[in-house]
C-alpha cells in the first residue's frame, strides 16, 4: 500500500461490523453480504453503499476492503460488500461476466436493503473494474433508490474499451483474463460460514465451471452481446449522479471524458496518474483523500446536503510530466489540472503531418513508405492492464520502436501539454486482405531514450465498423482513424514527439494470419493532438491528504513476487514473454483463513511466423484453516492456425494431496477477420 496515507481508527460514529448475513433472492439463491454501518443506524438509519462482486469478500478484496468500507460506515452510511451468484460464499453459478441475471440479482439487493431498519432508502453503488462496470449498468436499469454511483477504472463500451477487443483487435488478455476468472471461480465457499455444504458447492462450481475465452471468441465483431451492459448504447438511461473516476496508467483511461461528454444526469470526473486502483492507496503517487470525495459525493446524493461537488470543475485531472521510460513508478511527477466543461473549449487541436523528413506543421511529398514489422514488436509494452504487480508498464519504446515507421518533431522550443485523445488519419494500403495497425505516441528525450504516452490499435478490416467485416483489397489505398487513449501528458521543451506505426503488437493482441507490409501515404497521413494551453495564474485543484481506515491484521506465510522476462533465441529468433505473479500467501488474523496464489502467463511467437504466436497459462489457489487444505490448479491455452483460433483448458482441484475433480476443455473457433 502506499506510504502516504493516514490511518483514521476514531470516526464520527462507532461501526458496527457483521462478518456474513444472508441476501435470499426470489429464486431461493443467496447472497453472502459483509456489513459495515454505525452502532446506532437502527435508531437513527442511514443510506446504503453497495459494492457488489465476484472477487470473494472473505478473502479476494478483504485487504481493500478493510481500508475502504468502515470509513464510509464510520461517517454515517451502511457499507454493504455482496459476493455475486457463484463465488465466494454465495449460492448459485457463475456463466458469464454482466448477464442480466448478475444486474437482475443486484436488482433484488437493493431492494434488500433498502427494506432494512437501518436505511434510509436511498443507495449508492461504488466499485472498481466489475464494479465500476457494473454500477452503470444497474443504474441504466433504472432501479428506486440508486441515486448516485462512484465508478472507478470502468467503461461505457464492452467491446472497444474493455479485456477483450481494442480497435477491433484481440487481446491476449482476452485469455488472460478467462484464465483468471477460471481460477477464482473455481475455489469453494469457507466452510467456517457455509458449513458441511461447502464440498457440494465446490463440486458443482468445478463442474460448471466455464472457459470464458471461448464465449467471447464466438463474437469477434461487435454484436448484441457485447451492446447488452454498453451504457454508451442509451447514455440517457442513467439518471444517478455519476462520479467517474479512472488513472492515466490503467487500461480504461477513455470512459472518463466518453461519460463527462455523453450522460445528461449529473456527472464529474477525475482522473489521476494511477494504475487499476482506488487512488486512495493506488500508485503511482500522489495518492489523494479519495474516501473524502466520495463522502462528498454520497453526503450531496444520498443526504441532500449540499457539499459543493457541482461546483467542482467537470474534470480534475493529472497533466503527467516526462520521466525516464521505467516498468514502475512510485510516483509520478506532475500538475493537477481543471476544465469547467468536457468537450473543453480550451481545448485546441494541433495538426502534424507525417512526411518523408518527420512530423511537420505543414504537408509533404505524398511519398509511400512500408512498413512489415517484426512480429515481437510490442514486447516493451508492457501489460494491458497494469493492476501493481511489479513490472508492468511499458519500458524503452526503442526496441519497438526499431521495428516500427517512425515520424518525429524536431526538438520542440517549448512545452507541448495535451489532454483528451490523439487522433491518426492514415492514408494506407495493405499487401493482405486481413491487416491491424498499431500507432504509438512517444515521447524522445534528447538522449534517446523513447517513452510511450499513449497508443492505438485498429484491425483494418473494421474500417467500416466494429460490427462488419470488410476484408481488404491488396493494394487498395484506403483511409482509416486510429483514435489513441486519452491522456494527459507535457512534452517538454527539448524533447521531439514520435509517431511510430507497426504492423504487430505482440504480446498486447493477437497477430494477423499472413505477414503484413503496409504502405503509408505520407503528406496525406496526419496526427491531431488536443493541446492545451498553459494560462498564467490558472487555478490549480487540491485535494485533502490520502485517509483509510485501519488495514486488515494478516500474517504473511510467504512474500509475494512479480516477475517479467523478455527472452529472444539467438539461432531461431523466437521471443518468449513470461510473467509470474506470486501473489503471497497469508492468514487472515481476523477468522484465521489461509490463502494464497500463483498466476503465470507465457507468450511465445518466431519473428516471421505469425501461425507461431502461443500462449499460455497456470493459475495455483490456496485455502487452509486448521487440518482443512484445498488447493486448485487451472491451465489454458490458445494457439491460431489460418483459419481457426485452439483453446485447450484443464483444472484440477485437490483436497490435501489428493486430487479429486478433474476436466479438460478443448474448442476451435473459426477466425472472423482477426
Amino acid at each position: 500500500m502506499g506510504t502516504d496515507m493516514t490511518v483514521i481508527d476514531s470516526f464520527p460514529r462507532p461501526v458496527r461490523h457483521i462478518e456474513n448475513t444472508w441476501i435470499t433472492l426470489s429464486d431461493g439463491c443467496r447472497l453472502a453480504a459483509r456489513i459495515w454501518l454505525p452502532e446506532d443506524a437502527e435508531s437513527d438509519p442511514v443510506p446504503a453503499v453497495l459494492e457488489y462482486l465476484p472477487y470473494r469478500k472473505r478473502d479476494g478484496t478483504a485487504v481493500r476492503d478493510a481500508l475502504t468500507h468502515p470509513y464510509f460506515a464510520g461517517h454515517g452510511y451502511a457499507a454493504v460488500r455482496v459476493d455475486m451468484r457463484g463465488n465466494g460464499d454465495s449460492d448459485g453459478l457463475m456463466r458469464d461476466e454482466y448477464l442480466a441475471q448478475e444486474q437482475d440479482d443486484a436488482l433484488e439487493v437493493i431492494e434488500w436493503l433498502r427494506a432494512q431498519p437501518w436505511c434510509t432508502g436511498a443507495v449508492g453503488m461504488i466499485g472498481i473494474s466489475w464494479g465500476g462496470f457494473n454500477g452503470l449498468q444497474v443504474a441504466y436499469r433504472r432501479p428506486e433508490g440508486l441515486k448516485a454511483v462512484v465508478t472507478i477504472c470502468s467503461t461505457v463500451d464492452r467491446y472497444a474499451d474493455d479485456i477483450h477487443y481494442k480497435g477491433g483487435c484481440l487481446l491476449n488478455e482476452n485469455l488472460g483474463w478467462s484464465a483468471t476468472m477460471f481460477s477464482y471461480s473455481s475455489r469453494p465457499p469457507d466452510p467456517a460460514l457455509v458449513g458441511e455444504s461447502w464440498r457440494e458447492t465446490w463440486l458443482k462450481r468445478l463442474e460448471n465451471n466455464p472457459l470464458l475465452a471461448a464465449d467471447w471468441l464466438r463474437h469477434q465483431r461487435r454484436d448484441a452481446y457485447w451492446k447488452h451492459g454498453s451504457i454508451c448504447e442509451d447514455y440517457s438511461r442513467i439518471e444517478a449522479a455519476v462520479l467517474a473516476v479512472g488513472g492515466w496508467n490503467d487500461a480504461y483511461t477513455n470512459a472518463v471524458p466518453a461519460m463527462l461528454a455523453n450522460l445528461k444526469a449529473p456527472a464529474r470526473g477525475l482522473i489521476g496518474p494511477w494504475l487499476h486502483k482506488y487512488p486512495h492507496f493506488a500508485v503511482p503517487g500522489p495518492a489523494i483523500g479519495f474516501l473524502q470525495e466520495c463522502l462528498r459525493w454520497w453526503d450531496r446524493w444520498l443526504k441532500g446536503i449540499d457539499t459543493g461537488v457541482m461546483s467542482d470543475p467537470a474534470l480534475r485531472a493529472y497533466m503527467q510530466d516526462a520521466v525516464p521510460p521505467r516498468a514502475s513508478y512510485a510516483t509520478r511527477p506532475g500538475r493537477w489540472v481543471q476544465e469547467t466543461a468536457w468537450p473543453s473549449a480550451d481545448i485546441e487541436q494541433q495538426l502534424f503531418f507525417l512526411n518523408p523528413d518527420g512530423l511537420g506543421v505543414e504537408p509533404g511529398p505524398a511519398t509511400p513508405q512500408a512498413i512489415s514489422s517484426p512480429l515481437a514488436t510490442g514486447t516493451a509494452g508492457g501489460e494491458y492492464c497494469m493492476i501493481w504487480l511489479g513490472p508492468e508498464g511499458p519500458t524503452d519504446q526503442r526496441f519497438d520502436d526499431a521495428g516500427s515507421l517512425c515520424f518525429d518533431t524536431a526538438p520542440l522550443g517549448e512545452s507541448l501539454e495535451i489532454l483528451g485523445a490523439p487522433t491518426v488519419d492514415l492514408s494506407l494500403s495493405s499487401n493482405r486482405p486481413v491487416a491491424q495497425v498499431t500507432v504509438r505516441l512517444c515521447d524522445v528525450a534528447p538522449d534517446g531514450t523513447s517513452a510511450r504516452v499513449s497508443y492505438g490499435v485498429f484491425n483494418l478490416t473494421h474500417r467500416h465498423g466494429h460490427d462488419t467485416v470488410a476484408p481488404l483489397e491488396p493494394g487498395k489505398p484506403e483511409s482509416v482513424t486510429v483514435t489513441l487513449d486519452d491522456i494527459g501528458y507535457v512534452f517538454p521543451p527539448g524533447h521531439r514527439a514520435r509517431l511510430a506505426i507497426s504492423t504487430s503488437y505482440w504480446p498486447m493482441i493477437w497477430p494477423s494470419p499472413e505477414p503484413v507490409t503496409l504502405e503509408v501515404k505520407t503528406g496525406e497521413s496526419r496526427l491531431t493532438l488536443p493541446r492545451r494551453p498553459r494560462h498564467d495564474g490558472e487555478i490549480t485543484p487540491t485535494f485533502e491528504p490520502a485517509e483509510t481506515a485501519p488495514p486488515l491484521r494478516q500474517e504473511t506465510l510467504r512474500e509475494s513476487d512479480n516477475r517479467r522476462t523478455v527472452t529472444r533465441d539467438v539461432e531461431s529468433g523466437r521471443v518468449e514473454v513470461r510473467i509470474e505473479d506470486d501473489f503471497g500467501k497469508y492468514r487472515n488474523l481476523e477468522h484465521g483463513l489461509i490463502t494464497g496464489g500463483v498466476g503465470r502467463e507465457t507468450h511465445t511467437i518466431d519473428p516471421d511466423d505469425p501461425l507461431s504466436a502461443r500462449s499460455t497459462t497456470h493459475w495455483t489457489q490456496e485455502l487452509e484453516r486448521d487440518d482443512w487444505k484445498v488447493r486448485t490448479e487451472t491451465f489454458s491455452a490458445m494457439r491460431a492456425d489460418a483459419t481457426h483460433f485452439h483453446l485447450t483448458g484443464r483444472i484440477e482441484a485437490y483436497e490435501g494431496d489428493v486430487l479429486i475433480f478433474e476436466r479438460d476443455f478443448a474448442e476451435s473457433l473459426e477466425r472472423d477477420g482477426i
